[in-house]
């Protein structure tokens, strides 16, 4: 009786731990019903303690997560799994993206609306007006707004 209060409360423990990785709830829900059951035999298993078992497993889950939350991003796995700078000065434009209005390349793929085209040194990700392009014909790019590159025939 003893063991299966050890085991239950480890691996309630575990597997309220792995949900970081395994996101969706299920892992969270059985670790969380496997406490309860280590609440319920800590009950059977220590007679007259089962009140304070049941406060400590709480205040260990607690622990655990404060402990998980404080030094989880300074870990090597948790510096890959966390964003790392400021979003609020990010561009989704590409760098230089706007200095191609005007130029003139070859439609690489064919272009029925979208598809894409060397432009210069670059291969780019283009739209047409609507009309369809071969690949292999000449475009010329005509608008750029954002990451939207508008060509058309030359």
């Amino acid at each position: 009786m003893v063991e299966t209060f050890f085991v239950l409360l480890v691996i309630g423990l575990m597997l309220i731990g792995m949900e970081i990785f395994v996101p969706g709830g299920l892992l969270g829900t059985i670790g969380g019903a496997a406490l309860v059951g280590a609440i319920v035999v800590g009950f059977k298993a220590f007679p007259g303690y089962g009140v304070p078992i049941a406060f400590v497993i709480v205040l260990l889950v607690g622990a655990a997560m404060a402990l998980w939350i404080k030094f989880f991003p300074r870990t090597a796995l948790g510096k890959r799994m966390t964003v790392s700078r400021d979003l609020a000065t990010f561009k989704a434009t590409e760098a230089g993206i706007e200095s191609l209005a005007g130029q003139e390349g070859v439609a690489q793929s064919k272009l029925r609306p979208g598809g894409y085209a060397q432009i210069g040194e670059r291969r780019v990700d283009v739209v047409t007006r609507g009309e369809m392009i071969e690949a292999g014909t000449r475009v010329r790019v005509v608008e750029v707004t954002g990451n939207r590159v508008v060509v058309e025939r030359t």
